[in-house]
């Protein structure tokens, strides 16, 4: 590992579709017990880095890494260190949600009493003992993005990369998983997608912001609010990316 506190590292990072550059040559670093907020307007790039970290999507150029390991040479040493939850979490709406963690933990490589326990740990976590036996399908998309959240932490790992952890969260059900991730963080590297600046100042301890694929700021959650009296992300976004 480049530094022992160093999770992640992304260099010259590039993702290419044929003739769209979707990410590009983008440079970060992630330290153990920071949590980034990680922002973009549509279409800036966000999901695609994360997607190229977690192992989901080829580099086109450039490379990333996770504990030490790059993720493409050395994707299973790298995946076994994260935790993912992508936008729209891909939940088996017919299993309920202790059928899919106990599918979960097992592809994790979890059995018997090693298995009942981180599922009991990540039940408790997000405070899904109320729909544990519901099928999924029939969650809210609160209880369902729970449902994802409690899968991305259900083997402990080292990184954390969240999209839009909250989204469809009622304010109480937000404040508990800023909690969570605040209580998480000291061990741990956690970026957060989102497009929602009051978490960025709650929960984050850097920003840092793509438009048009390219790293447009990087710096404190309070010297981002400052650039936006409104408390609107949106008005962030469209000065960056009118002068990118």
């Amino acid at each position: 590992m480049n530094g022992a506190d160093e999770m992640i590292s992304i260099q010259g990072l590039t993702k290419r579709f044929d003739a769209l550059t979707a990410v590009d040559n983008i440079t970060f670093s992630v330290k153990r017990g920071e949590v980034l907020g990680f922002l973009g307007p549509n279409g800036a790039g966000k999901s695609t880095t994360m997607k190229m970290l977690t192992g989901y999507l080829p580099i086109t150029a450039g490379k990333a890494s996770v504990c030490g390991y790059d993720v493409e040479s050395r994707a299973l040493e790298s995946r076994h260190h994260v935790g993912y939850l992508p936008e729209g979490a891909p939940l088996y709406g017919d299993m309920t949600t202790r059928a899919f963690l106990g599918f979960i933990a097992e592809v994790r490589g979890y059995s018997g009493a090693e298995k009942q326990h981180s599922i009991e740990v990540a039940v408790k976590r997000l405070g899904l003992e109320p729909v544990y036996n519901r099928p999924i399908e029939t969650l809210s998309k609160g209880f369902k993005r729970r449902v994802g959240f409690a899968q991305a932490i259900l083997h402990d790992p080292d990184v954390l990369i969240l999209d839009e952890p909250t989204d469809g969260l009622d304010p109480n059900q937000k404040f508990q998983v800023r909690e969570l991730i605040k209580t998480m963080a000291s061990d741990k590297a956690i970026v957060i997608s989102t497009h929602i600046l009051e978490e960025v100042t709650a929960v984050c301890t850097r920003a840092v912001i793509i438009a048009n694929g390219k790293l447009v700021f990087d710096g404190t959650p309070e010297a981002l609010a400052s650039r936006s009296p409104t408390r609107h992300l949106d008005d962030v976004f469209r000065e960056l990316t009118t002068k990118h």
